[in-house]
């Protein structure tokens, strides 16, 4: 194993730990706090925690024994199960994501009306409608045996051996990443660029008064200006960073990994395997990156890890403290007899 490969193989490994350990986390804040159970997007969230975790156990370690040893690190049996999950979790993550899309959008742009469209029972069909929708592809390649071991990728995944079936599944490829990559980008950008334009515009409202009172108030310390003209430019720059992050991780993680894949199938230019094995570790650091992107980062998020915090900490402090008050009244019975 070259340096490549050892880099690359450490690449599995970090985003393997990062991904396991931030999914448990999100999970866990889901099972502590019932105010965030009771919103609609937590759905979402738990589908997508899920199946990243899924990903992470299965799918990657897999990859990572395909890097070291450079061949099919399974049987048929179980690298087929593989690339089926492989296929699934992929459309059902960036489904998943133009879901979350589409909450915000609601939330943002109809917020009085936001509860009555937006309910768990519409969230739950959401959810059914994206592992329908992406059941379809990998259930499809099953039937045509099209789901393998990939030399190039060094993972289980969508494949074909067959030269006759070639134009076949070239359309079959571009159409899974046309209805599920191209699908959810075009819906992240149609909801996140409406939600800037709602948040620009109260931006400019909120502009406008504070420029008001700062006319007004003529006394008024300059330190106090300088914060509040700061504070004015922030609040501008505060939605376009999200929602930058949101459809910039989207395409960096997945962006790679679509493209090599169509290049290979309908290009005869020769694709490096490294490059080919650094696509996919792109793509699974999507789900290293969500728990970050859309839940840990939020302040429902941070207050259930505090209290979740707390609470080991203080069983730590009583079990500790127990323990103390035991060896103490041992020492002390001695003297006493």
């Amino acid at each position: 194993m070259n340096s490549w490969d050892a880099g690359l193989a450490g690449l599995l490994v970090g985003t393997m730990g990062v991904s396991l350990l931030s999914n448990a986390l999100v999970l866990l804040c889901l099972l502590h706090s019932a105010d965030i159970r009771r919103q609609a997007p937590a759905l979402f969230t738990l589908n997508l925690t899920c199946g990243n975790l899924l990903c992470t156990v299965l799918n990657m370690p897999l990859t990572l024994a395909g890097v070291v040893a450079q061949r099919q690190p399974a049987g048929d049996r179980l690298c087929r199960l593989a690339a089926f999950l492989d296929t699934f979790l992929a459309s059902n993550s960036m489904l998943s994501m133009a879901a979350l899309s589409i909450d915000r959008w609601v939330a943002v742009v109809f917020p009085l009306s936001y509860r009555a469209k937006m309910r768990l029972r519409d969230a739950a069909l959401m959810v059914a409608y994206t592992w329908l929708h992406a059941l379809t592809f990998p259930a499809a390649a099953l039937a045509q045996s099209w789901l393998g071991f990939h030399q190039l990728y060094a993972s289980c995944t969508l494949c074909s051996r067959r030269p006759e079936e070639r134009l076949r599944f070239a359309v079959f490829t571009g159409a899974f990443h046309a209805l599920s990559f191209l699908l959810s980008f075009v819906v992240l950008c149609f909801t996140y660029l409406k939600v800037l334009k709602v948040a620009r515009f109260h931006c400019k409202r909120i502009d406008v008064i504070t420029m008001q009172t700062l006319v007004l108030l003529v006394d008024i310390h300059p330190s106090v200006r300088e914060r509040c003209l700061e504070e004015q430019k922030r609040r501008r720059q505060r939605a376009t960073k999200k929602i930058s992050t949101f459809i910039g991780t989207f395409l960096v993680c997945f962006g790679p990994y679509v493209i090599t894949r169509l290049v290979e199938i309908f290009s005869a230019a020769p694709i490096g395997p490294h490059w080919g094995v650094l696509s996919k570790c792109l793509a699974y650091g999507k789900a290293a990156s969500d728990p970050f992107v859309y839940c840990l980062l939020r302040h429902q998020y941070r207050r259930s890890c505090r209290e979740i915090l707390n609470r080991v900490l203080h069983r730590r402090s009583i079990r500790s403290s127990g323990l103390t008050g035991d060896s103490h009244s041992q020492n002390i019975l001695p003297v006493s007899e």
